[in-house]
């Protein structure tokens, strides 16, 4: 998708999945014009809010920037999306540096127009407003949605496991391994098992559906 000198992004033909490349689209921020484009070449973690001056929302904001330095070891961007105008997403970011002593360090996108989040599928095309999104993508470095997920308005997110999630993307980019549940770095991995009835029956192993391998990285 080609990116215009405004903020702009194609509505989708179809709801986005796991594989797709991420639409493209550059927009106002607390941090200056930003372009998806920008983040190529390194991972990246793209969440919308509901709204700015809410409970739960102030409450990721705060976790998600109190980690960015864990996402940056992992060289992942963050980069935050809601409906509200960069003016308020301004105010927002100085309400929660006064009350929590937290500085927001990464770009808050303005869609005022909704042309980003119908675009992600984050709003249904007939909305007029953004009240249910609550979404994250996973964008690897060649802007491919690698991972997606989607919680309530009154739930909160874990930055935990958006950190563990980017962590066991990366390790697994190269399918020679596999992630486990609960899988954090450093924790054993799974191999792939084979895929055909002569390999099976050739080896000796009787768990060749289940084989784990220490963690190389």
């Amino acid at each position: 998708m080609t990116e215009s000198n405004s903020s702009s992004a194609a509505a989708p033909q179809r709801p986005l999945r796991i594989g797709d490349i991420a639409p493209g689209f550059q927009a106002r921020s607390t941090l200056g014009a930003v372009r998806l484009s920008d983040y190529r070449g390194r991972w990246l973690v793209f969440f919308s809010h509901p709204a700015d001056f809410t409970p739960v929302c102030t409450s990721e904001f705060v976790s998600i920037a109190k980690a960015a330095d864990a996402f940056a070891a992992l060289d992942c961007g963050l980069l935050g999306l809601s409906v509200d105008s960069l003016y308020s997403h301004l105010a927002w970011v100085r309400a929660i540096r006064q009350r929590f002593g937290v500085t927001i360090p990464f770009p808050i996108v303005e869609d005022p127009s909704m042309v980003i989040g119908r675009a992600y599928g984050m709003i249904e095309p007939h909305s007029d407003d953004s009240s249910a999104v609550r979404a994250t993508y996973f964008i690897d470095p060649e802007g491919v949605i690698r991972a997606m997920t989607w919680y309530p308005l009154n739930v909160g997110r874990s930055v935990a496991e958006m950190l563990r999630m980017v962590a066991a993307l990366q390790r697994t980019a190269g399918n020679d391994v596999l992630a486990p549940e609960g899988w954090r770095i450093g924790d054993d991995l799974l191999m792939p098992p084979a895929q055909d009835q002569h390999a099976v029956l050739a080896g000796e192993d009787e768990h060749w559906f289940y084989r784990t391998t220490a963690d190389a990285k």
